[in-house]
């Protein structure tokens, strides 16, 4: 069975699509959520979570365009997991946190697209070991003494590899003609 008919049979109310689905890309979306719970999580927390992202695909499988579930499901996995530190009183590492809706108006949500592209490109563009750092804390959601523990790096080395990832994507973006207070970034 491929994704794209595993989808459709799911809108029919197949549960072996999901099933199937779910064989396929557990691992992954566990993985994503135990990056960002980290070792507080337990394996309870991560296994419910990972069920509340099949629940909903489940629910929106109609949504999810065919090429494009494991993007669905990482995205779904993040925020799940989010909202799960945040029930058990655990503060992010993100300075703000963003919550990207789908908008109603089709010329927001390609500027949204292009926005989104552009950021990835900017992203991917940053050297190594600083693109791994912006992603584990941004992406991840991993703390900075993490990161540090991880890429046996000083604290302070990673938090000024962060702040300078920060100021090249804002410099970019600025270059790249988006207005960086409308944006609200």
């Amino acid at each position: 069975m491929h994704e794209s008919e595993a989808l459709q049979r799911i809108q029919q109310g197949d549960e072996a699509a999901l099933i199937f689905l779910m064989d396929r890309y557990a691992a992954y979306v566990s993985t994503v959520i135990f990056h960002i719970l980290g070792p507080a999580g337990s394996a309870a927390d991560v296994e419910e979570t990972a069920s509340d992202v099949f629940l909903a695909l489940w629910h929106r499988a109609d949504q999810v365009h065919p090429g494009k579930l494991k993007a669905y499901l990482s995205g779904v996995a993040r925020n799940k997991a989010r909202e799960k530190a945040r029930s058990r009183g655990r503060e992010l590492p993100l300075e703000e946190d963003l919550q990207i809706l789908s908008p109603e108006d089709p010329a927001r949500e390609l500027e949204d697209r292009e926005l989104a592209e552009f950021l990835r490109r900017a992203v991917l563009a940053m050297g190594r070991p600083d693109r791994e750092i912006f992603l584990r804390h941004y992406y991840y959601c991993q703390t900075v003494a993490q990161i540090a523990a991880e890429l046996d790096m000083p604290v302070s080395t990673v938090k000024t590899r962060l702040r300078r990832g920060r100021e090249t994507l804002k410099r970019i973006l600025q270059e790249g003609g988006y207005d960086l207070a409308a944006e609200n970034f």
